[in-house]
């Protein structure tokens, strides 16, 4: 069995804690790898290389980065066949879904190719008699990132690429459930020649997680996952000095008026819901029908659903793959059972569902309810899985209502032809990242990703201006050379004039 290791300094390390934990393929559910959860000893480790590291990294030119960069850009771009081959089989999301992956991930390494023009200062001269003000940013040293089991590659793309192109050494902490993609991309880091001990991964499981918590030397944390943990990861490393963006779960919400392009409508929320298992975080959980939206739109969803083909990812006729893990697979199937049992109408049951030839694996076919009621757990709770519901509402105004009264906020969606209703929605909506007629609106790589409410805890969105901003701190330089004939003495309060 493969034993995946970790990547400190440079160059791969085996783990020597004597814990490990399991790698499945989704698909067939046989545990095919082993990884290492390191222990505070291997986290320090991994911190010291990138404290050593940014002695000459955090100094180094804007032109020696860039030019890492770039070639690491054209390295990522080259494998990611085998970056998307990595990600199905250890999260099993079809090949397509995690060749995007890797192409989103791409636009923040693009980013970062840009960072001289992200880190222009600002001057102001003659602010008083030959007197210049500066404001500039400086890189806060090591950093690091703990990233989510349902994008392997993109979500630690979206962190150290940004993170290193500012100044700062980074050591990362993905999932122990898909380990292989981030130990890849540190594989072609150093061949684009980034330092040695710049980028760290260290595996491991709660352990790893507080060690970097607690780290003195670690000033800021990056973290995407679910909200019970992001509120951990927030409260924890601020308690311990830490600047952190925690990235919380969601519970979007696509809004649906009469007026709407149902067409369009029931094949968004088939790609938003059910794409990728639901493994997403800005998946549509909710499409809330107004008026008598609902009756039509769910038997178009409905035929949709008929036809989707469900299979191992790397079979180029599936378009969803297996849930994560059995016990997931488990808990998602249940809430689709606890909601018949509370009311709901089950108008499509995926609970049950198999594949031929491979029995084993961590199967289930996508659910649609209908009539849910926001008393269910079906609606309260983040399902991380394709279970689609229906809320039906009588106004917009009601649905407004439904919407902003949910605990999260991290994206949601607008299906209508009337532009003054789209325009009051995004404004109204309590939602960081809102699509009009666009059922997953994830930001560009040069805006910034992130919600509100319990989708955030922090001031700082990732990626984009918002990731600059939170990898650099800022500095305010006055600066006055005096005329040769200026002297004397003036102990009175400094006066702009």
């Amino acid at each position: 069995m493969q034993t995946i290791s970790h990547w400190i300094g440079g160059k791969p390390v085996e783990g020597v804690s004597g814990n490990f934990g399991p790698v499945f393929n989704p698909a067939t559910g046989a545990q095919e790898k082993q990884v290492p959860f390191a222990s505070v000893e291997e986290v320090d480790a991994a911190v010291a290389a990138a404290k050593e590291a940014f002695a000459t990294w955090g100094t180094s030119s804007l032109a020696k980065r860039t030019s890492v960069l770039f070639r690491y850009r054209e390295l990522v771009s080259a494998h990611r066949e085998e970056l998307a081959r990595l990600i199905t089989a250890e999260h099993g999301k079809v090949h397509s879904d995690a060749l995007g992956e890797v192409a989103r991930g791409l636009e923040i390494i693009e980013l970062a190719c840009g960072i001289p023009e992200k880190l222009k200062g600002e001057l102001s001269t003659q602010v008083s008699t030959r007197v210049d003000v500066a404001a500039i940013r400086q890189s806060l040293g090591v950093v690091a990132g703990i990233t989510p089991f349902n994008f392997p590659a993109m979500v630690p793309m979206w962190m150290f690429p940004l993170a290193v192109a500012c100044g700062n050494t980074f050591v990362l902490k993905p999932s122990e459930k898909v380990p292989s993609a981030a130990l890849k991309l540190a594989e072609l880091a150093a061949e684009a020649g980034l330092p040695d001990g710049v980028l760290n991964v260290v595996h491991g499981d709660k352990t790893a997680v507080d060690r970097i918590l607690e780290h003195p030397d670690i000033a800021a944390v990056s973290f995407v996952g679910s909200t019970p943990i992001a509120r951990y990861i927030h409260t924890t490393g601020t308690a311990n000095g830490k600047r952190v963006q925690a990235l919380g779960g969601a519970k979007n919400h696509m809004l649906v008026l009469p007026d709407a392009d149902l067409d369009l409508a029931a094949d968004s929320a088939i790609n938003a819901a059910y794409g990728s298992a639901g493994e997403r975080c800005m998946a549509i959980s909710v499409v809330v029908a107004v008026g008598d939206t609902a009756d039509p739109l769910i038997e178009k969803i409905t035929e949709r659903a008929a036809a989707l083909r469900i299979g191992p990812g790397d079979d180029p006729a599936s378009e969803m793959g297996p849930l994560i893990t059995k016990v997931h697979r488990d808990k998602v199937a249940s809430y689709v059972r606890g909601a018949a049992a509370q009311g709901a109408d089950v108008v499509v049951d995926g609970t049950g569902f198999t594949v031929e030839g491979f029995e084993d694996g961590h199967w289930i076919g996508v659910s649609l309810l209908d009539n849910v009621t926001p008393e269910m757990d079906a609606y309260r709770d983040e399902i991380f899985g394709p279970v689609l519901s229906v809320v039906r509402v009588a106004t917009y105004d009601d649905a407004i209502a439904l919407m902003n009264a949910s605990p999260w906020g991290n994206g949601t969606a607008i299906f209508t032809r009337d532009g003054g209703a789209a325009r009051r929605f995004q404004l109204e909506v309590e939602a960081g990242m809102v699509g009009v007629n666009v059922p997953i609106p994830v930001p560009v790589g040069y805006h910034s990703f992130g919600g509100w409410k319990d989708s955030l805890f922090g001031d700082h969105h990732i990626y984009g201006n918002d990731g600059v901003h939170f990898y650099t701190r800022g500095k305010v330089v006055t600066t006055r050379w005096p005329d040769p004939s200026d002297g004397g003495i003036n102990l009175g309060f400094p006066s702009n004039h």
